[in-house]
């Protein structure tokens, strides 16, 4: 078992993608993490580490970026010990680590034995895949790419929806989603009331998210009207499409499954403590 340590995004594109793009749905995130900083359409200050196994070819692919858990995504348990001991090599600590719940078990486990405390599942996600879809309407409205003077707003949004999982200023993340026009708003009555962003297409698959309507917008549809238009441009396009789901959050489940997508795996989140 060869385990080798990357911070070259492009080097490991080259490296694992023949691997990971037999199943483009389930290894979607890595896949999006990794082209994104290969092509410099997401660029950081600190590096990240790219792990690949090798028994003589790829059978493993582990990756952490800045300020985020180590994601093992769909990795085998039995390569979880090597990829902690690769990782331990190179990082004094992490926060957590996501993925699979067996290899998630095994690998916090191992990181105890390295740096000594233990892993806490925090939460649970569900991987979905589009199958067909229902196109969902909401009370009022329509979608519109995001405009250049919604940049605040926007930021605003996503640090009141996601602070904690975004790695760089919230402005800065606001403005690449409209250099890339990869964010749209809904907007009624002339006020934007929610938006939805996707990631480029990699092998043929696209990603939903991040999705967000402030509380006092909530309960009329926009989110799952918008979802679902976005959705219709990536099948436009010839891509598929997937999406992350919080399993605590039993609304948008409900919603997503009316627009037509379908679980394809769960994973969960732990902490280090």
């Amino acid at each position: 078992m060869d385990v080798r340590v990357t911070s070259d995004p492009q080097a490991f594109e080259q490296t694992v993608f023949p691997f990971l793009q037999r199943d483009p749905v389930l290894n979607n995130l890595v896949m999006t993490v990794v082209h994104e900083r290969a092509t410099g359409r997401m660029s950081e200050t600190e590096p990240s580490y790219y792990v690949s196994v090798h028994d003589p070819d790829v059978v493993g692919v582990a990756m952490r970026t800045p300020g985020r858990y180590v994601y093992l995504g769909a990795l085998r348990e039995d390569l979880a010990e090597p990829v902690a001991d690769a990782l331990a090599d190179v990082l004094p600590r992490v926060p957590g680590v996501a993925g699979d719940r067996p290899v998630v078990t095994r690998f916090g486990e191992r990181w105890g034995a390295h740096r000594g405390g233990r892993a806490t599942v925090v939460r649970g996600t569900r991987l979905h895949k589009l199958i067909e879809l229902t196109p969902l309407e909401a009370d009022a409205g329509e979608a519109r790419l995001m405009a250049a003077d919604e940049v605040d707003l926007v930021a605003a949004w996503g640090k009141d929806g996601f602070a904690e999982e975004l790695t760089i200023g919230h402005r800065e993340w606001a403005e690449r989603h409209l250099e890339h026009e990869s964010m749209l708003i809904w907007e009624a009555d002339g006020e934007p009331v929610s938006m939805v962003g996707f990631h480029q297409p990699v092998f043929g698959v696209c990603r939903v998210g991040p999705v967000y309507t402030p509380p006092e917008r909530r309960r009329h549809g926009y989110a799952g009207a918008l979802t679902s238009h976005v959705t219709a441009m990536i099948l436009a396009n010839g891509n598929q499409a997937c999406l992350f789901t919080d399993l605590s959050n039993p609304t948008s489940n409900k919603i997503y499954h009316q627009a037509g997508y379908r679980p394809v795996a769960d994973f969960v989140e732990a902490e280090f403590s």
